[in-house]
């Protein structure tokens, strides 16, 4: 099954302005919305909770409370179905990453 035209295309646009998203001055909130954002929407996300669901329905909640242990841990995106968290994503600015390209 071949990857959506979207993921596709910022995958080309990564390529083509590495070099800007790979600056320093290239911040994570920047990353989240141009690229994270976007990655999950074309997985068929509501990121941005666009069908009004209720808090407790939503498929994704930004810096969710999760107890770890004795800590109480923030992760950027956490994903659920049903209101159910199944996965947790921590977001990282690009800073610093060199891409190979495929041989």
């Amino acid at each position: 099954m071949p990857a959506p035209p979207e993921i596709v295309d910022l995958v080309k646009r990564f390529d083509q302005y590495s070099a800007k998203y790979t600056s320093p001055s290239y911040n994570e909130f920047q990353v989240r919305k141009e690229f994270i954002d976007r990655f999950f929407e074309a997985l068929g996300w509501d990121v941005n909770n666009r069908s009004g669901l209720d808090e407790r329905y939503k498929d994704v909640i930004h810096e969710d409370t999760v107890q770890v242990e004795k800590s109480t841990k923030a992760p950027d995106y956490s994903f659920r179905i049903g209101g159910m968290r199944k996965f947790f994503v921590e977001a990282k600015k690009p800073a610093g990453i060199t891409r190979t390209p495929p041989a």
